[in-house]
C-alpha cells in the first residue's frame, strides 16, 4: 500500500487546510485508515461505524481484535447517537474536561458495531482538544476509531516520526502536524467507566483521581492498573496487552536517591564491560550522576508532566540507538502524584513490570 504524507503546520493557510483535511476526511469514508495528531499521541484513524475499517486498524496495528478501540468526537451532541445513555455524572465530566485527554465509556448504541468495541456492549469515546484532530474528525463524518498510531506493543508516538517509522504501507495517509502545540500531553487520555453506580478509572492520565473525584465525588479505581498480579481482565482499551515496550530490557528502580543512582550505575558498568549499549532515565536533580551510553534527563521530580511528555519519545530514541539495557530512577514524588501514577503505570507496562525497590 502507498502511503501519502500529508503536511500542515500552525502557518497553513485556511483554504489550504480545509481542503486537505476534506481529502482525508474522504479516506476515512471510504474506509480507509488516516494517522492523526492530538493533544496526546498520535491515532491511527478509521470510520467508527464501519466493522471493516476497525478490522483494518486491527490489522495495520498487529492489534487483538478483542482489545477495543476508542471512538473520537468532534461534538458533543454527536455522543447521544452511540451511546444508550448518559448519566449525570459523566455529563458533568464532559462539561468540565471535554474537549479534552478524558475518554468515557459509556453502554452503545446499536450504531457502533461490535468489531470496534472488541465484543463488548461497552463503547469508549474521547473528544480531544487538538483543534486539527476535531477539524478531521468532523471532514471524516464525525465518528473516528483511534487507538495510538504505532505497532501493537511499541511505545506510541508522540511525533509523525515514528508513526512513518511504523506506518508506512500500512495504511492510506500520515498527517504530519507542525506546530510548537503539538502532543503537549504525551500520555493516552484517561479512562473512566461510567457504566456503573459510580464512574471508576479504568487508565490514569492526565485527568487524574483527585480531577475526576473533585467533579462526582468519590471513584473506584481498577485494580488491574498497577498491580501486575491481578486476575481480574482490564475492560479499558490500552490496558488488556503489553504497551509501551521499547526493544531492549527496561527495569524500574525506586528508592532512596543515593542508593538507585549506586544500583543503576553498577548494574550500567556490568553491562558496558559486556559491550552492551546501555540508557538511563533520571530525573533533573541527579541527571549529572549517571553514567550510561544514552541518559535521557526526564525533568524535575516536581514535575511529573514533564517526565509524560517526554516518556515516550526516550523510549522510541532508545530504539533509534540501539540501547539493550535500560533503567529509570522512579523516585517517591513521582510515583505519588496523581499525573506521576499514569507515568508510573506507562513505565511498569513497558518494563514489564520489572522494579527493584532499594527501601
Amino acid at each position: 500500500m502507498e502511503t501519502k504524507i500529508l503536511t500542515i503546520s500552525s502557518d497553513t493557510g485556511i483554504e489550504e487546510r480545509i481542503s486537505s483535511l476534506s481529502e482525508a476526511g474522504e479516506i476515512i469514508q471510504k474506509g480507509g485508515l488516516v494517522a492523526f495528531p492530538t493533544e496526546t499521541v498520535y491515532g491511527l484513524g478509521g470510520d467508527a461505524l464501519n466493522p471493516e475499517s476497525s478490522r483494518k486498524i486491527y490489522e495495520a496495528k498487529g492489534r487483538p481484535s478483542d482489545n477495543p478501540l476508542i471512538v473520537h468526537i468532534a461534538d458533543i451532541d454527536d455522543l447521544n447517537n452511540i451511546v444508550s445513555e448518559v448519566p449525570d455524572f459523566a455529563k458533568r465530566l464532559a462539561d468540565k474536561f471535554w474537549p479534552g485527554p478524558l475518554t468515557m465509556v459509556f453502554n452503545k448504541s446499536d450504531k457502533v458495531p461490535y468489531q470496534t468495541t472488541g465484543g463488548l456492549n461497552t463503547v469508549a469515546v474521547r473528544m480531544p482538544s487538538h483543534k486539527l484532530a476535531r477539524d478531521f474528525i468532523k471532514a471524516a463524518g464525525g465518528y473516528v476509531a483511534a487507538p495510538s498510531a504505532n505497532l501493537s506493543g511499541k511505545p506510541s508516538p508522540t511525533s509523525a516520526k515514528y508513526v512513518i517509522q511504523d506506518m508506512m504501507g500500512r495504511i492510506d495517509m500520515i498527517i504530519d502536524y507542525k506546530s510548537d502545540e503539538d502532543m503537549d500531553i504525551g500520555l493516552e487520555s484517561t479512562i473512566v467507566d461510567t457504566t456503573g453506580d459510580k464512574p471508576m478509572i479504568l487508565r490514569p492520565g492526565y485527568i487524574t483521581r483527585k480531577m475526576v473525584d473533585d467533579i462526582v465525588g468519590e471513584t473506584d479505581i481498577d485494580v488491574t492498573i498497577m498491580n501486575a498480579d491481578s486476575k481480574v481482565a482490564p475492560k479499558a482499551p490500552g490496558m488488556k496487552y503489553r504497551h509501551y515496550a521499547p526493544k531492549g530490557e527496561l527495569v524500574l528502580v525506586a528508592g532512596d536517591a543515593d542508593r538507585a543512582i549506586e544500583y543503576i550505575n553498577k548494574q550500567i558498568a556490568a553491562y558496558s564491560k559486556d559491550g552492551k549499549r546501555t540508557g538511563i532515565i533520571g530525573i533533573d536533580e541527579f541527571i549529572d550522576r549517571y553514567n550510561a551510553d544514552s541518559v535521557k534527563n526526564a525533568g524535575s521530580k516536581e514535575a511529573p508532566e514533564q517526565m509524560a511528555q517526554r516518556l515516550y519519545t526516550f523510549l522510541r530514541e532508545f530504539d533509534d540507538e540501539n540501547i539493550e539495557y535500560m533503567y529509570a530512577h522512579v523516585c517517591s514524588e513521582i510515583e505519588n502524584s496523581g499525573l506521576g501514577q499514569a507515568v508510573m503505570n506507562r513505565l511498569l507496562k513497558a518494563a514489564g513490570h520489572k522494579i527493584v525497590r532499594l527501601d
